[in-house]
């Protein structure tokens, strides 16, 4: 492969993972346009939403009181996101279902006709949602996937992150594990 082609396709991976999470597009300031696009902080009460589930029900967040809920947001055609959901079935759901804690991984502007397929090649397990015109997204934020949201028993945001990084993955999980270790 010649040398014009070969970065013609690193900045074509480069831009599809910045449009999706991986890095904001713009080299300013990066920081900078993750934090304008985030529209929550740890501490607040996280915005209630409801968003159809692949198997046909619906998950309400605000249904979840009482419990340790991770929300994810993510979608199909990113890179980060894809590489991210492998560790979300082995180091949070399969970890920590069956205690006082749910999960949705929740599809960002994607069809069941996209997702059902996709999920069910990888085997994944863990619930997922979709959220076809972004409304619950826009609750939480204007741009980059994936987004992981921590929410404790009180319905208030614990640990939230933007992209995948394996230390920040780790953060995560040690906060859902100090979240179901204290008293509910």
């Amino acid at each position: 492969m010649n040398r014009s082609r070969r970065l013609a396709l690193f900045l074509g991976i480069v831009l599809l993972s910045a449009g999706c999470g991986g890095k904001p597009a713009s080299h300013s300031d990066p920081a900078a346009e993750v934090a304008a696009s985030t529209l929550t902080a740890v501490g607040d009460e996280a915005p209630d939403f409801t968003a159809e589930l692949l198997d046909g029900g619906s998950f309400h967040l605000a249904g979840q009181r009482g419990k340790v809920v991770l929300v994810n947001w993510w979608a199909t055609w990113c890179p980060p996101c894809v590489e991210e959901m492998p560790h979300l079935q082995e180091k949070v759901w399969e970890r920590f279902r069956g205690e006082d804690f749910a999960m949705v991984a929740v599809s960002r502007a994607e069809t069941p006709e996209v997702v059902g397929p996709w999920i069910a090649a990888r085997g994944f397990t863990f619930p997922v949602a979709l959220d076809r015109e972004r409304t619950a997204y826009a609750l939480y934020a204007s741009a980059y996937i994936p987004r992981s949201y921590v929410i404790g028993r009180d319905g208030r945001i614990l640990f939230q992150s933007q992209g995948y990084e394996e230390a920040e993955f780790g953060r995560m999980v040690a906060t859902i594990e100090s979240a179901l270790a204290a008293a509910p």
